[in-house]
């Protein structure tokens, strides 16, 4: 029996979601799994470092799909990755976002797969960073953050609160639910892309 169409909201949508080396990058797979039982078509593409954190196979297994991790070792479903996973993708979550990656992509630096996606990204981007209260309130990454919020791109957080160094600050990750129903709310705004190219 086919679901009633609220059950898969998200049904048609695509997101791509680039996963950095932190902490909180065990927290992704929460929200990759609630996208794909929500309808949502999920990739994702890890650095070399979130793969320290959480392995590949456990994105694979929640989003029913290969993992991307090298502009030059192509997933079956994709041609040029850097180009091809944005193009089909209705948004772009960065989680947990890195202070590293956040100064790339401020200053359009592309020496990863997933610093090449946010450049190449032919789709809306959101940021959840993650990082220690210090790194978080450095001028340097406040300064990043203000250069990419005028460019356009949606930030979720950082939240106060404990974190894995044992420090009490801002520069937590938001929770997986609030990621996800800003998220939902983001993409719901308009047509899945899918529908637009039809």
């Amino acid at each position: 029996m086919k679901p009633p169409d609220d059950s898969l909201p998200l049904s048609g949508y695509e997101t791509l979601v680039c996963v950095c080396g932190g902490i909180a990058a065990y927290k992704v797979a929460s929200v990759v799994s609630a996208l794909a039982q929500r309808g949502c078509g999920v990739t994702v593409a890890m650095t070399r470092n979130a793969r320290r954190f959480v392995g590949e196979i456990t994105f694979e297994a929640l989003s029913g799909r290969p993992v991307a991790t090298s502009n030059w070792r192509a997933a079956e479903h994709v041609g040029v990755q850097h180009l091809k996973l944005s193009e089909r993708a209705d948004l772009l979550l960065l989680a947990p976002a890195t202070a590293n990656t956040l100064a790339k992509y401020a200053l359009g630096l592309a020496d990863d797969l997933v610093s090449n996606l946010l450049l190449g990204a032919a789709c809306p981007v959101v940021i959840a960073p993650a990082m220690n209260e210090r790194m978080w309130a450095n001028p340097a990454t406040q300064r990043n953050v203000a250069l990419l919020k005028e460019a356009g791109v949606e930030f979720i957080g950082p939240e106060s609160g404990w974190q894995a160094c044992r420090a009490v600050g801002p520069g937590r990750m938001s929770e997986p639910e609030a990621i996800v129903e800003n998220v939902t709310a983001r993409l719901r705004e308009k047509g899945p892309r899918s529908q637009v190219l039809e």
